[in-house]
């Protein structure tokens, strides 16, 4: 029965490289890549490029909208250990970047002169070298020119250093290095040139038929009888296909490296292959803070003492604006939270009152079918012991001793009868109104005596006698009340349904 394996001892060394890892991502610098404003589809591109160049410390989909405004992305930046702004921006004349320490600055304002992008580059090769592991890790940073004891110079030195991670020269791993960035400051012309290469080792001191062995692809060997007609024919290799090497390019390993022929204090040559993105900057300025401040340096504009005097004082008063503003706003802020609070307070009394008054009318509303059931039952009035609250009057809800009135749902013929005082019209005096009144009342008298008369003689009215027959005719009231032809003795009535016919004159 074999041996059960101790994993404790791997388990520990994984755990500690785990922690050597977090503290070495958390100390680095990291990075965010964004444009402001509107940019094309080509500076879009360009931005992707520099993201894969500050790789890995670099956040590779970072998304930026319409509506996110500098102090957004500078809120979110202490969460994520944001050392480093780069901001890219368009104008009609020429292509901005600025690159900002973060919280406070300073920021370094460039002219883009030119640039090419990653896929330009590439496609420029015959052989591009290009995998996915290469940006697994951070590049080197060379730097060339920056020398003088101008402070502009010095500033944008510092800068470039402190946005790539250090290198400690007796602890680093060479096999993690697998790209450069190259920055050379030309002094005449005052330009920089950026560039973006990958980083690649090849044996030195090998024939070149041994050198396309030690190569991934073997070479086809069918045509020789034995191996040393092909090492002795140099493997068929035309001149132009080796690379020169030389004293410029060779160095000895401290290390052994990854790749055949790498070998620890064995020769190797250095070769670099550019992979883009290029970019030819020109300094504009350098301000204090992020993205705003006062102005140190500027490469076309000079300002005298008293100007920038001026312009400090303008940002001064600026800022106590700004100020009062804030401190005016939280002012209001605080006002309509005390009086939402108020209100709150004031609802929740009200609530708590009409919920009393609810259960008091709901107690009331049960003693008084209380009383009425032992009417019904006994025949009599109960005591007042019984049901204490039989004497008692309600309260107001309001806790006011005045008492409340009965209104009742729908009014009798009493209540009906009750009618409200019309009030005098606008500029009529009270003894006009007086008048007025008489006169209305007089009228109706007069009226009233009118009708009076004039219905008693319609009903009084007998019919005239006609010439003819000593028959009678109906004169307009008998007519109107539908009286029979022929009428009876006094008091009699005609037959019922009866019509009489109608007779013309004389």
């Amino acid at each position: 029965m074999g041996r059960k394996r101790k994993h404790g001892s791997s388990r520990k060394t994984q755990a500690i490289h785990e922690e050597t890892q977090d503290a070495v991502f958390k100390t680095a610098p990291h990075s965010f890549v964004f444009h402001r404003g509107k940019v094309g589809v080509t500076v879009r591109t360009l931005i992707q490029n520099l993201r894969q160049v500050m790789e890995p410390y670099t956040a590779r989909k970072l998304q930026v909208r319409k509506n996110n405004v500098l102090k957004d992305f500078v809120n979110v930046a202490g969460l994520l250990n944001i050392s480093h702004f780069l901001i890219l921006s368009k104008t009609d004349k020429y292509i901005q970047l600025r690159i900002g320490r973060v919280p406070r600055g300073p920021t370094l304002t460039f002219q883009v002169r030119e640039f090419c992008l990653s896929k330009d580059v590439l496609s420029a090769q015959k052989k591009p070298d290009l995998s996915g592991k290469v940006f697994d890790h951070h590049p080197l940073l060379v730097m060339n020119g920056f020398t003088g004891n101008e402070k502009s110079i010095q500033l944008i030195t510092t800068m470039f250093q402190n946005m790539f991670p250090s290198i400690n020269v007796n602890k680093v791993n060479l096999n993690h290095i697998k790209r450069c960035v190259l920055v050379s400051y030309d002094p005449e012309t005052k330009l920089i040139d950026f560039r973006h290469y990958t980083i690649s080792l090849a044996p030195v001191g090998l024939t070149k038929g041994v050198k396309k062995l030690t190569k991934t692809q073997l070479p086809d060997l069918s045509k020789y009888n034995d191996i040393s007609e092909f090492i002795e024919r140099g493997g068929n290799l035309s001149e132009s296909e080796g690379e020169q090497d030389g004293p410029h390019n060779e160095v000895t390993l401290p290390q052994q490296i990854h790749g055949r022929g790498n070998l620890k204090a064995g020769q190797s040559a250095i070769r670099l292959k550019e992979i883009g993105p290029r970019m030819t900057l020109e300094l504009v300025k350098i301000e204090e803070g992020l993205c705003e401040g006062a102005v140190i340096h500027h490469s076309f504009i000079h300002k005298t003492p008293t100007d920038l005097l001026a312009d400090k004082k303008k940002k001064e008063l600026k800022l106590k604006l700004k100020q009062s503003r804030q401190t005016k706003q939280m002012q209001n802020v605080k006002k309509k939270e005390k009086l939402k609070a108020e209100h709150k307070q004031r609802s929740l009394e009200g609530m708590k009152r009409k919920h009393d008054s609810e259960q008091t009318k709901e107690s009331d509303d049960e003693s008084d079918d209380d009383i009425a059931h032992y009417r019904r039952e006994v025949g009599a009035n109960p005591d007042k012991d019984l049901f204490p609250s039989m004497g008692k009057k309600r309260k107001r809800v309001d806790g006011s001793d005045v008492p409340t009135k009965k209104v009742r749902k729908n009014p009798g013929k009493e209540d009906s009868k009750l009618k409200q005082k019309k009030q005098a019209p606008p500029g009529f005096s009270k003894k006009q109104q007086v008048a007025k009144q008489k006169k209305k009342k007089e009228m109706q008298k007069k009226m009233g005596t009118k009708k009076e008369s004039q219905t008693g003689r319609k009903k009084n009215m007998m019919p005239r006698k006609t010439g003819s027959g000593g028959k009678t005719s109906m004169g307009a009231a008998g007519k109107k009340k539908g009286m029979p032809k022929k009428m009876g003795p006094k008091g009699s009535k005609g037959k019922a349904g009866f019509k009489p016919k109608r007779k013309t004159g004389r």
